[in-house]
C-alpha cells in the first residue's frame, strides 16, 4: 500500500503541474484531471 501512496503523489505532481500549464493540450488536461478525480481514497 505505500508504494501505491508513492506512486499516486508523483502522478498527481505531473497531473497538476500539467493542467496549469498553458502549453499542454485540452485532451491531455482532460485525461490528468480524470486521473486525479478517479484515485483510490
Amino acid at each position: 500500500m505505500v508504494n501505491h501512496i508513492r506512486t499516486f503523489q508523483k502522478v498527481a505532481k505531473k497531473d497538476s503541474s500539467q493542467l496549469r500549464s498553458k502549453k499542454t493540450t485540452k485532451a491531455i488536461k482532460s485525461v490528468a484531471g480524470s486521473a486525479l478525480r478517479n484515485r483510490s481514497k
